[in-house]
């Protein structure tokens, strides 16, 4: 088939989303997210609160770089649904095209290089324990994710959701797989440090075995490789900035607070549990979230407000939860040595809210391809949050300050770029 052939029947395989790709979607997230918790639980069972910080900081850390490589999905979803469109540009094999797979390649070896290249700067003030395998594992998980988030977003593009949540399914398998090894093993800190990263080459296996997914990761869209990476861009700024809110807070966290030690170990746990059940699916759902905005493109507004809804209810349910047997379960859990209080937790909780719907209106910004609002919204929220933990208060006030105010910056910047569109 030829190239204007494929494009054709990829594109067209696209459709409106349908309740029944968000099921799809929704499940291999519940799944992802069960084997996210099974590494989270194997490490802090094996290392003692102080250890859990360690590698807590690299598990941020990896989620902060690959929160930014989602940039690449976003504008793969964004730019290959776009042509689903009635007054989407056909593509043809006339006039300049751009292959997002070879762009991915091209992006994962540059963020590869930058990061081993500049870790003399950083790694000394985030990595407190195995810097040079934690420096090595960070450059090579980011290059490979690079080429996982934009096959998620072809994948998303042209409607091949079974596919989607496989990719995804065979990525969070392989870390507790990893994890799982190094429980038993005895393996240490480096044994989760290599679960962290593992399932970065899950798009690997999936191309091997699958012709449904390398016909998506042959599909071209329509324009030079120069407007795609200038999408990319802004995607990638304001997905790193999210990044930082969302998966890699406890990097901020100690660079705001210097040693964390037991005590740091317990927040970032707390942090983290709160929020997955959340943001997990929020993160995991924005090919949906994007596709769907682009499918209600005359009334994006109005289209926030069942998902908003979803969020707002689940969020308060959780809330409750959190302050009743959130405690009880940290205890039970992970050991007597992660204590907290439930108003913590529920403070926590309403937290994730508040980033969950930012990350929502994030998703309606790209898919109206308003990529400068979206990057400084995010870019806002984060320098917010920042600022709110250098306030001189305890270390657990901070955090539910930081979290809880910062994205609603973000959130407003985002509803007004959207007003003005709509």
């Amino acid at each position: 088939m030829t190239d204007a052939g494929l494009n054709a029947v990829s594109v067209a395989a696209a459709g409106p989303v349908a309740r029944g790709s968000v099921a799809r979607v929704g499940l291999a997230t519940a799944i992802s997210a069960l084997c996210g918790y099974g590494v989270l639980y194997l490490a802090a069972r094996r290392l003692e609160p102080a250890g859990f910080s360690v590698f807590g900081v690299f598990w941020g850390a990896f989620g902060l770089v690959a929160g930014a490589a989602n940039g690449l999905l976003q504008e793969a979803t964004r730019e290959v649904r776009s042509r689903a469109a009635p007054t989407g540009a056909p593509i043809t094999a006339e006039g300049p095209h751009t292959r997002p797979m070879w762009v991915a390649v091209g992006v994962g070896v540059a963020a590869a290089v930058g990061i081993a290249g500049t870790s003399p700067l950083w790694a000394p003030h985030v990595f407190a324990e195995a810097r040079p395998l934690s420096v090595a594992l960070l450059a090579a998980g980011l290059a490979g994710f690079c080429m996982h988030a934009t096959l998620l977003g072809m994948l998303a593009g042209t409607g091949r959701w079974s596919y989607y949540g496989a990719l995804m399914v065979t990525d969070a398998a392989t870390r507790l797989a990893l994890a799982v090894t190094a429980y038993v093993s005895g393996w240490g800190l480096a044994g989760y440090l290599w679960a962290t990263v593992g399932g970065s080459l899950a798009w690997l296996l999936l191309l091997a075995v699958s012709p449904a997914v390398r016909s998506a990761a042959r599909l071209r869209t329509a324009g030079p490789v120069s407007g795609f990476l200038r999408g990319a861009a802004h995607s990638i700024a304001a997905a790193g900035a999210s990044a930082i809110l969302v998966m890699g807070f406890p990097v901020l966290l100690k660079a705001t607070s210097g040693q964390l030690g037991a005590a740091g170990g317990v927040v970032i746990l707390a942090v983290t549990l709160t929020r997955a059940p959340l943001l997990v699916p929020m993160t995991a759902m924005q090919g949906n979230l994007i596709a769907h905005f682009v499918d209600h493109r005359s009334a994006r507004l109005r289209a926030l407000l069942g998902p908003a809804g979803i969020i707002v209810g689940v969020g308060a349910v959780g809330v409750v939860a959190a302050f009743l047997v959130g405690p009880w379960i940290l205890r039970v859990g992970f050991g007597p040595e992660y204590v907290t209080s439930g108003a913590l937790l529920a403070w926590l909780t309403a937290a994730a809210v508040s980033i969950a719907l930012l990350t929502l209106t994030g998703a309606a910004a790209v898919a109206a391809a308003l990529h400068r609002a979206y990057a400084v919204g995010w870019v806002g929220a984060t320098l917010a949050a920042t600022l709110l933990l250098t306030c001189p208060l305890a270390l657990e006030t901070r955090t539910v300050l930081a979290l809880l105010c910062g994205p609603l910056v973000g959130i407003a910047v985002h509803l007004s770029a959207l007003a003005r569109a709509d």
